[in-house]
Formats: structure tokens, C-alpha cells, sequence
């Protein structure tokens, strides 16, 4: 996995320069914002980029037709596009499915999943090939399992319940390594060619982007492609490259002619003058393989040149990210249920006072809180993966659920399960101790959770201040006004019809009547949340526009700002798709804790929102959670392996 992160937002429309050049106005905003031309044309490229990425999709699978897009601006929540409809029983890929799993509980009971340097064992990775795990997101013709993302996004919460680092190393592949940039952008000889290869697991896959100097900024690239041949020379270095080792496959983001180009470049099996790895030691991933790549004239074939139908290598690196990000939601919601397994009989073991844990309030708020999270994760997984499969480009809610799986996982981590185990937590053998890295690591991995805040606040802006802010923005620089006063008659009579524009909406969305759909057949408790959200959607997206009226062409330079209204509106978001997401599970095993844990998990958002204090009603909603899931009302934890509880004195 890299730490790839987003950018900063920047609006997006051509405006002429004086010499006749087509430049961004994103450049021109952040120019006359006071950015320097350097900064300003470095992140126009990037959001030139994410473009290029929308272009890609059908007009009605946009981001301005996304389920979040249109409940923030339309003044109306679209509650279809936010309640996915039930799995199908059965699909063609569950069969692999079940022998991947099998392999990994088998060869994890054997202790025969790691080998002495403590990576996932060759022998594991030829088995899961031979039970098809690496061609699960390929193409039935390709020699894959064409697992839909809806159905492959839980299947990686199953596997991670087995072996987390098994269950990564799927999504690195399939997601964020070479798997998607040749299904999505690869030649029909290219795809011939090179996925029935990564669906067999000849080769596994990552994708090397980050380097020592390009992370946040991925316009600072400096790996070179230079044409040689029936190919090119790569040279440069890589960093932080999950599944580099010798005899791997990548999808390498190189500069070919001053522009960023993807290659999909077969390592060789033994590292050469051309070829060398960086070591360094890790933390976090200590199961699998993460280093550095050198190259030195490092020679890839012409045929290996991935070519999109608009834009260039960065377009093909955000598109990826998508789905790792959802994958990683999916993770997360693995390892929150292991801690939950793991709380239980540490609870019922552990006394104070002649009393077990499990008993005293603030430990069953622990346990509520996780069911809550996980609650939470499910919903996300199972939404997100079914935008996918309908087509949406899925950049908005991938975001959410990145955020939140990880930020989740974290606090389940330290706050819940570490609290909860105390002392014991740091003894080697013990799963937080051991793993601790682990659990942190992905709030920085696809996107570090702020920076992907504010890109989250870039793409959810656009459209609108495209609409408003840019006649605005091209007026004053027409009119040769860099400060903006709303009390200079002035520049209020030269940006008379820009300003009566954006007046009639603002006043437009003052007139409108609130969004009061219900649910036929909700639970209260979640009705009355749904209310408050609906409410709540379009207030949140006028401060938003309220705030890029306030700071105009500063905004980019307000990240304080944007990440605080960006993390209120995926608070919002994440309420709504879980109470739909426990909604939907009415009339089925674990429908009362699906219920609990979505109140519970929205009755904490919300206060985050409103700033009101905990009330008796849900510290009673706690316990009573709490004690039915300690009772056995939490599904699938009987799947969770149990820890050793360490000195049993």
C-alpha cells in the first residue's frame, strides 16, 4: 500500500491567457490567491487529472449525480441511491470464495502461513492461485472469478477475520496493483496477455506511485521513462511499495515526455544493475513485503505503455484508488470484530472488586461503541460496492468510507480494545501489542484521512462554485479587482449579474421546503435520525457555500475551514447509510443489534454535530445493547479465532 493523499481543492474551467494559452481557472484563482505560478500550475495539473478520472464515467454515474452530491445540493436526499438491495444467495465466484478460505483457516491453523522472517509464505500464495484467490476481480475470460465489488468487498471482511494480512494483499493486487489499470485501461493484447498471468498468481501485483519527494504531491514525480528502443528506460526510485519483490508484477507511474504514464513492468526474478530494492525497516505491514525500487535504465516494453482514452498516468492511478479505499472499510470491519470477539471473555475473565468487567458500565460503552463502528463499516462497505458495480465513479462515498473505516479502527484499537485489556495489551503474544502498527497505519494508507477530507470538500464544491464562484472569479480578473468588497459600489455594479446569480439561488434555497421523506415500517429510533439528517444535508451544504463566499478565492489556503466542513458532512453521510443499512436488515437474524448499533453510532454523530452532552436515554441505549450482545446478539463472531488471555492471574 502507498500513501497517496488528495489535493487541496481548486475549482476547474479554461480561461485564456494574455498570450493566447489555455490555462485552468484553477490556476488563475490560485494565482490572484497569492499561490506562486509553480504551485498554481502543479495542482491545476492534479485537478485537471480528476477530470480526466470523471470523463471516464457516464454522464449519470458523475460525481454531480452521486447519491452525495445530490443530497447536499439538490435539496432533496435521493434515499434509493442510498439503500443497496440484498446480495443475491448465490453467485458463480462463491465457490472460489469458500476455497480461499479454507486454504488461509487451514494453513493458519498449521501454523503454516508465515514463513520464518514472518511474510506470508510462496507456498500460501501458490495455493490461494490454485483455489483462484488473485483472479477473483478478473474476468471469467481472462481466467478470473468476475466476483462483483459488492460481493468482494465483504468477502474481504471474511478474510481478514482469518488473516488480515492475507485479506490486504488482495486488494493490493486486485484493487490498487496492476489488476484494475489493465482491466480498465489496458488494450485488448495487453489485457490477453498479461491478466490471465495475474489471475493464475504467476505474478501478484502492487502499484509503485510514491516517492521520496511525491506523496500529497504527486506532481513532484521524478521516475523517467525514456523511449529506447521497442521500448523504454526507467529510471528514478520508488518508496513505501507494497508487493516489490523480485519476480512481481507493478504498475509503474513514471514521467514519458514531461507527462505521467503508467507501464505495467515484470520485475525480474533477482535484482540487477537495472533492478534494485530499497530496504528499510517497517512497523506497519510486517507480514508482507514493502521496500523501495531503484531503477537504472530499467528496460519495460512499448507493448506495456497503458494508454487511457483521455488524460494520462494520473488519471490511471486515481481511478484504483477508489477501490482500495473500499477495501480498506472492508479490513477495518474485520479487525473491529476480532477486537469484539477478543473483548468478550477478557471481560468475563477480568475482576474489579469481586466483579467481572463485563458488567461495569463503562466497559459495556466500549462494546457498544465497537458494534457501532462495525455497524457503521458494514453499511459503507456494502453501499460503496454497490455503487461501484451500477457504474458510479463511487469518489465521494470511497472517501467516506476510507475516512471512517479508518479513523474506526484506530479508535476501536486504543480507545476500546487497548483501554479495555490495559497492561496486558503490551505483552508480546498480545494482538494489540503485536499489531499495533497494523491498526494505525491505514489512516495514512490510499489517502491520508485530512488531506482526503479536503478532496472530499474539493469534489463535493466544484460543480457548484463552478456555477456561481467562477463568472464571479473570471469578472474580477477581467476587471482587474483583487480584493473584493461587498461594500465598494464599485465592484458590486461591475459584478452586478455574476452576484444577482448566485443571489437568486441563495434565496431559492431559503425559500425551500424542508426534506421530510420517512421510510414506511423504520424503527423510531432511526426515523427520527433519518429526519434530522434530511434536515441537516441542505443547512450543512449553504455554510459550505456560505464559506467560499466568505473566503473567496482563499479558500484553497482555509484547510482548518474545509476539513471542518468537510468531516460534518461525512458525518451526515455515514449516519444516513447506516440507519438505510439497518433499515434494510428488518425481519432478519440480528436485525435488533443492527438497530442498537446504528442508534447508538448515529446518537454519537449527531452530538458531534450539535455539541449537546450524552443524555440517560443513551447511556440506558448503551447498556441495553451491550447486554444483548453479550448474551450472543453480535453475528459472526463465533468465526474469530479467540486469543490466549495472557497471565491468567
Amino acid at each position: 500500500m502507498e500513501t497517496v493523499t488528495g489535493s487541496p481543492p481548486s475549482p476547474s474551467a479554461p480561461l485564456p491567457e494574455g498570450d493566447g494559452k489555455e490555462v485552468s481557472f484553477a490556476e488563475a484563482a490560485l494565482r490572484l490567491g497569492g499561490k506562486s505560478e509553480e504551485e498554481a500550475r502543479r495542482l491545476g495539473a492534479v485537478d485537471r487529472a480528476d477530470e480526466q478520472v470523471e470523463a471516464l464515467f457516464a454522464a449519470q454515474y458523475q460525481t454531480v449525480s452521486s447519491p452525495v452530491h445530490k443530497a447536499a445540493w439538490d435539496g432533496r436526499a435521493p434515499l434509493d441511491l442510498f439503500a443497496p438491495p440484498p446480495l443475491p444467495e448465490s453467485a458463480p465466484c462463491d465457490a472460489a470464495m469458500q476455497r480461499c478460505l479454507a486454504v488461509v483457516r487451514r494453513r493458519r491453523d498449521e501454523k503454516k502461513l508465515f514463513d520464518d522472517k514472518g511474510k506470508i509464505t510462496p507456498e500460501t500464495i501458490a495455493e490461494l492461485a490454485e483455489a483462484g484467490y488473485w483472479g477473483m476481480l478478473i474476468d471469467p475470460k481472462y481466467g478470473g472469478q468476475g466476483a462483483p465489488f459488492a460481493r468482494f468487498a465483504p468477502f474481504v471482511t471474511r478474510m481478514g477475520l482469518i488473516d488480515p494480512t492475507v485479506a490486504a494483499l488482495s486488494s493490493v493486487h486486485g484493487c490498487i496493483g496492476a489488476v484494475d489499470p489493465l482491466r480498465t485501461f489496458g488494450n485488448a493484447e495487453q489485457r490477453g496477455r498479461l491478466l490471465p498471468i495475474l489471475a493464475r498468481g504467476e505474478r501478484i501485483s502492487g502499484f509503485a506511485l510514491t516517492e521520496p519527494g511525491a506523496g500529497s504531491d504527486l506532481t513532484a514525480l521524478k521516475t523517467t521513462a525514456t523511449p529506447a528502443g521497442d521500448g523504454f528506460e526507467v529510471s528514478g526510485e520508488k518508496l513505501f511499495i507494497t508487493n516489490s519483490i523480485p519476480g512481481r508484477t507493478i504498475g509503474l507511474v513514471v514521467m514519458l515526455e514531461g507527462k505521467p504514464a503508467v507501464l505495467i513492468a515484470e520485475l525480474p526474478h533477482e535484482e540487477n544493475e537495472h533492478f534494485q530494492l530499497v530496504t528499510y525497516g517497517l512497523y506497519a505491514l510486517r507480514h508482507t513485503y514493502n521496500n523501495g525500487l531503484r531503477f537504472n535504465r530499467f528496460y519495460v516494453p512499448r507493448a506495456n505503455l497503458l494508454k487511457p482514452p483521455t488524460g494520462d498516468g494520473l488519471t490511471i492511478a486515481y481511478h484504483g484508488l477508489n477501490l482500495g479505499r473500499l477495501s480498506l472499510c472492508a479490513s477495518a470491519a474485520a479487525n473491529m470484530r476480532v477486537f469484539l470477539a477478543n473483548i468478550l471473555p477478557w471481560a468475563a475473565f477480568r475482576k474489579t472488586y469481586g466483579q467481572p468487567i463485563l458488567q461495569r458500565e463503562l466497559v459495556k460503552r466500549r462494546i457498544s461503541r465497537l458494534a457501532a463502528l462495525i455497524a457503521g463499516a458494514d453499511a459503507l462497505v456494502a453501499w460503496g460496492g454497490w455503487l461501484i458495480d451500477q457504474g458510479f465513479r463511487g469518489e465521494l462515498e470511497c472517501i467516506v468510507a476510507k475516512i471512517f473505516g479508518s479513523e474506526a479502527q484506530k479508535e476501536a484499537a486504543i480507545e476500546l480494545y487497548m483501554k479495555t485489556h490495559g497492561g496486558r495489551s503490551f505483552l508480546h503474544g498480545h494482538l494489540f501489542g503485536d499489531n499495533v502498527h497494523e491498526y494505525l497505519a491505514p489512516c495514512i494508507y490510499e489517502g491520508e484521512g485530512e488531506m482526503l477530507g479536503m478532496a472530499f470538500f474539493k469534489s463535493l464544491v466544484k460543480e457548484h462554485g463552478r456555477q456561481f464562484f467562477e463568472p464571479i472569479g473570471k469578472k474580477l480578473q477581467q476587471a482587474g479587482i483583487k480584493n473584493f468588497s461587498p461594500m465598494n459600489p464599485i465592484h458590486l455594479w461591475k459584478l452586478r449579474g455574476e452576484l444577482s446569480s448566485y443571489a437568486k439561488w441563495s434565496l431559492g434555497r431559503k425559500l425551500a421546503s424542508r426534506d421530510r421523506q420517512t421510510v414506511p415500517g423504520m424503527d423510531a429510533r432511526l426515523a427520527e435520525h433519518l429526519a434530522y439528517v434530511l434536515d441537516q444535508f441542505p443547512r450543512q451544504a449553504n455554510e459550505i457555500s456560505q464559506a467560499l463566499r466568505k473566503h473567496q478565492l482563499k479558500i484553497a489556503d482555509r484547510q482548518c475551514r474545509m476539513a471542518e466542513l468537510s468531516q460534518r458532512m461525512q458525518n451526515l453521510v455515514v449516519m444516513l447509510v447506516t440507519l438505510m443499512w439497518a433499515h434494510g436488515k428488518q425481519g432478519k437474524k440480528g436485525a435488533e443489534v443492527a438497530a442498537g448499533a446504528a442508534d447508538i453510532l448515529c446518537q454519537d454523530l449527531r452530538r458531534q454535530l450539535t455539541g449537546q452532552r450524552p443524555s440517560d436515554r443513551y447511556f440506558r441505549d448503551l447498556n441495553r445493547l451491550a447486554d444483548t450482545i453479550i448474551d450472543g446478539g453480535f453475528e459472526g463472531l463465533a468465526e474469530v479465532p479467540a486469543e490466549e488471555i495472557l497471565m491468567r492471574y
